[in-house]
C-alpha cells in the first residue's frame, strides 16, 4: 500500500528507544525525513544512524521534554533543519509505578510537565506550519490507562486523560485546516516503562515469569506486544490514507482492553 509518505518530514520526540524508536524507524522506511529527541545524546545519535541508512535525513538533538526552553529550541532547529514539517509524533517518558498516597506535589508538578505540557509546547511549535501549509497530522503516544486505569500508575492514569481532552478538542480546532489529531494508547509491550513495572512487582516478591504469565492469559492474543505493533499504526496514521481519521483514541493492546468503545 501507497502511503504517500515520501519525502514527508516528521518529528518524533523521546525517539532513542522503545516505542518512539519503533515510531521513527517505521516512518524513516516510508521515506519520511526525521527530527528526534531523547536525553541520552550516545544513544540517541546510535539510532539517528540507523535511520539514515534508509535514505533519509534526520536532525538529532539531546532534549529533557521537561524543559521547555530546550524543547522550543529543538523544535525551532528540526523545522530549520528539515525545512518545514508535517508529522508530530509526541512521546516522553512514562511516569514511576506509584500508589496514590506514594506521590508528592513535586513530583505530580514534574509528570504534568512531562506528560501533558509536552505535548501542549509541541502543538504550539508545529501549528503555525500545519495551519500555513493546510496539512498536518498530530499523533500522541499516551497508555492503556487512558481506556482503563492500570493498578499503581496513578500519574499516568490522571495525566494521560488530559492529552485525550486536548487531542479531542484540537480535532474539532483544526479540522477545516485538514490537520488531523489522534492518540495510540499502547498496552504491555516490551519496553522500559514494562520493565520499570516487572522490576516493582519483583521487588514484591513475585517472579518474572509469573509476571509475564498473568499478562499474557489476559490478553487475548496471548503475548506482549512488540513496539513495532504501536509504530504501523502510528504510521498509518500520519498518512494519506487516515485522511477521514482525528479526534480517535486507538488501543493497540492485543485486545486487552474489555471494552466495547
Amino acid at each position: 500500500m501507497e502511503l504517500g509518505l515520501k519525502d514527508k518530514k516528521a518529528i518524533v520526540l523521546a525517539a532513542s528507544k522503545g516505542l518512539g524508536k519503533a515510531a521513527a524507524e517505521s516512518l524513516a522506511a516510508e521515506g519520511c525525513h526525521l527530527a528526534i529527541c531523547a536525553r541520552n545524546e550516545r544513544q540517541l545519535n546510535q539510532t539517528a544512524d540507523q535511520l539514515r541508512k534508509n535514505g533519509v535525513e534526520v536532525f538529532a538533538m539531546a532534549v529533557d521534554v521537561a524543559d521547555a526552553n530546550r524543547l522550543n529550541q529543538f523544535f525551532k532547529q528540526s523545522i530549520k533543519a528539515l525545512e518545514g514539517i508535517d508529522i508530530l509524533v509526541t512521546n516522553a517518558g512514562g511516569p514511576p509505578v506509584k500508589s496514590f498516597e506514594e506521590t508528592n506535589e513535586q513530583e505530580w508538578h514534574y509528570w504534568y510537565d512531562v506528560t501533558f505540557m509536552t505535548v501542549v509546547r509541541s502543538v504550539q511549535n508545529v501549528l503555525p506550519h500545519f495551519k500555513k501549509q493546510k496539512w498536518g497530522r498530530i499523533i500522541n503516544i499516551t497508555s492503556i490507562s487512558v481506556k482503563a486505569p492500570v493498578e499503581r500508575l496513578i500519574y499516568s492514569n490522571a495525566l494521560r486523560l488530559a492529552v485525550v481532552g486536548l487531542a479531542k478538542t484540537l480535532s474539532m480546532e483544526l479540522g477545516p485546516y485538514n490537520i488531523t489529531v489522534n492518540n495510540v494508547a499502547p498496552g504491555y509491550h516490551l519496553t522500559d516503562g514494562l520493565e520499570r513495572i516487572v522490576k516493582k512487582r519483583m521487588e514484591a516478591g513475585e517472579t518474572r515469569e509469573a509476571i509475564f504469565a498473568q499478562w499474557e492469559n489476559k490478553i487475548p492474543l496471548q503475548r506482549i506486544g512488540h513496539a513495532d505493533d504501536l509504530a504501523s499504526l502510528i504510521t498509518f496514521l500520519a498518512s494519506e490514507k487516515a485522511a477521514y481519521i482525528t479526534g480517535t483514541t486507538i488501543q493497540v493492546d492485543g485486545g486487552l482492553y474489555p471494552g466495547t468503545l
